[in-house]
């Protein structure tokens, strides 16, 4: 296969996949999305060979990280017949996070042994989106229960491994995604990120993770927002291409719509060819709850800032002007009533109350807790974050984009995030680890983590990028910029 559009050579990095696989499932781990769209166009693959040799990288790789949960491979040979000569992604597999996309014929349980086998019978707005763009979707990637934590362990589903080092977490809630994406299965997959899920599993497993703009990305027809509108749409790939362009393909208000984003000028993927101009750059580099930052996450953040200010970029070290206890009581409060809520609308399934029998304990404890939230208080807490979206948005009267670690820790072990762990431990262990991310959540901010640190021991470091809302477009510019300086696609895990 000869193309233009490869974006790395992992030849030598994948010499013990390619050891165990040959031909085509071993060649298109060197293309991303459009380069696999554009092989295909030129007739030099069919989509079904490309599906095949997903199918054999599946075979070979997935009992190892166990990022896929689910897998229907006939269902998507039958979707290559639908597939219009015209489509951007024409062909290329693609794959949904188990939580929160339907895809009719298929389960979505949300990692949960309440919906362990809810099987839809609709697909939702993004769905059709992606299906019409010529994703062929043949699985979905393992989810922790209701995506409550950042890591990607379940007792429904076990625990999914880290490409990069197997006793790892790979981050949650879209950690399947990131390790399908990160071991090459695909150059590409769907996730969501109510609080850093896309931008956590990003950093720990070394690949590209993009949170548009709230209302970017439609979540609909059954529920329109999630955690009051901190939940957002998108994927997690190895190109910055390939996010504008899955962008491009997805985003719009849907009917019904309660969140409007600002309408982009251009495409996104018009965008990676426009310089980003000088770009006035708030560093923040102390976790704003107060815990120590891990000395690897804080060389990573000062080598980006460096890497900015030699392409052009002022940097400023500065602070976020959040007060971070209000903050994060209003964001748990937001996300225990939610919580509350979903397990209540699920009692009409079972045919009873919810118990310690059908939920992992961290998930029972935030229902309880949910439960006892006042209406005042959680009225207050919807209030608090409208506040934290204007103090964003005045802070960036002054800066284009704000620069820190994407995590104050490098993977952790397996197991130290699970739900199962003891409630306390649990909410230590996860303020510890993720104390940056979820503010740009509550804000509506687009951010994105880029993948431009490991560790001497090969773990990888993200670095967090977010600009103003609705200025999708200015990170884009610069993620291009800095994909070009710093390559990271040819790095490559070696399992």
């Amino acid at each position: 296969m000869a193309s233009n559009s490869r974006v790395g050579d992992y030849s030598s990095a994948q010499a013990g996949v390619s050891g165990r696989l040959s031909g085509l499932a071993a060649e298109y781990v060197n293309y991303d999305g459009l380069g696999l769209a554009k092989l295909i166009g030129d007739k030099q693959i069919s989509p079904l060979e490309l599906l095949h040799a997903v199918q054999q990288r599946v075979e070979a790789l997935n009992p190892t990280v166990n990022a896929l949960c689910h897998l229907f491979f006939d269902k998507a040979e039958a979707q290559i017949e639908q597939c219009s000569p015209e489509a951007p992604f024409r062909g290329v597999p693609f794959v949904l996070k188990d939580l929160g996309q339907n895809l009719t014929g298929t389960i979505t349980s949300a990692g949960s042994r309440i919906w362990a086998n809810n099987v839809a019978d609709f697909d939702s707005t993004l769905v059709k989106r992606y299906k019409r763009a010529g994703l062929i979707i043949f699985g979905k990637t393992n989810s922790p229960e209701l995506g409550i934590t950042t890591t990607t362990e379940s007792i429904l589903f076990g625990q999914t491994r880290n490409p990069w080092n197997l006793g790892r977490t790979s981050g949650g809630s879209s950690g399947g995604a990131a390790a399908v994406v990160a071991s090459r299965i695909l150059p590409m997959a769907h996730g969501s990120d109510g609080g850093g899920s896309i931008r956590v599993p990003a950093s720990c497993c070394g690949v590209f993770g993009f949170k548009p703009t709230r209302g970017r990305v439609p979540m609909g027809p059954i529920q329109f927002e999630g955690w009051n509108g901190c939940s957002h749409q998108h994927a997690l790939t190895i190109s910055v291409r390939d996010s504008a362009a899955l962008l491009d393909v997805s985003t719009g208000a849907e009917l019904g719509s309660p969140y409007f984003s600002p309408r982009p000028e251009r495409p996104f993927i018009e965008e990676l060819s426009v310089h980003p101009g000088q770009l006035r750059i708030a560093l923040v580099i102390e976790p704003p709850n107060g815990t120590p930052l891990d000395p690897e996450c804080k060389r990573g953040a000062i080598d980006a800032a460096k890497l900015c200010e030699g392409l052009g970029h002022h940097v400023e070290e500065t602070v976020l002007p959040i007060e971070n206890r209000m903050f994060i009581d209003a964001f748990i409060t937001v996300v225990q009533v939610s919580v509350a809520r979903i397990l209540d609308d699920a009692t009409s399934k079972l045919g009873r109350v919810i118990d310690e029998r059908d939920v992992e304990p961290v998930t029972y404890a935030m229902m309880e807790a949910g439960n006892k939230v006042t209406s005042v208080a959680y009225s207050r807490a919807i209030a608090a974050l409208h506040q934290v979206g204007l103090a964003m948005a005045k802070f960036h009267q002054s800066y284009d984009v704000i620069l820190s670690p994407t995590l104050a820790k490098p993977p952790l072990p397996l197991g130290k995030l699970s739900l199962s762990q003891p409630t306390m431990s649990w909410w230590k262990e996860i303020s510890e680890f993720t104390p940056y991310t979820a503010t740009f959540n509550a804000s509506g901010q687009p951010s994105m983590s880029v993948p431009l640190h490991w560790t001497a021991d090969g773990l990888p470091i993200g670095v967090l990028f977010s600009s103003r809302f609705g200025e999708d477009s200015t990170l884009f510019r610069l993620a291009v910029q800095l994909e070009r300086a710093q390559p990271w696609a040819g790095r490559v895990p070696p399992i």
